[in-house]
């Protein structure tokens, strides 16, 4: 999974530049980060609702839209997918409850 996350980020940064009418995700870029949050936002809604209706392929389709729309928003912030693994795997073994007691307030 992790080379098939990968490749989407190579794919996603290429194409930002690309012609906007030729790459949606140009034309998401284009229109600011303000609206590419809107998108990942509105795919984790879709994937919220899909679970509560027990929509197993609903599911599935909005988690690669859900992860597809948030790599757009890492590459927009020039944030590298392996920051967001390397994040997970230092909480691996560590208790949500821990984990949460010992970030900063905010």
């Amino acid at each position: 999974m992790r080379s098939t996350l990968f490749d989407l980020e190579k794919t996603i940064s290429e194409r930002r530049t690309a012609d906007p009418a030729l790459s949606y995700v140009a034309k998401l870029t284009g229109r600011g980060r303000a609206k590419i949050a809107q998108k990942v936002g509105e795919e984790a809604v879709e994937a919220v609702i899909a679970a509560m209706a027990a929509d197993r392929d609903g599911l599935v389709g909005e988690s690669a839209d859900l992860l597809f729309h948030l790599l757009i928003l890492l590459g927009d912030l020039d944030i590298p997918l392996d920051a967001v693994l390397d994040e997970l795997d230092r909480r691996e073994g560590v208790s949500g409850i821990t984990e949460k007691a010992a970030r900063k307030p905010d």
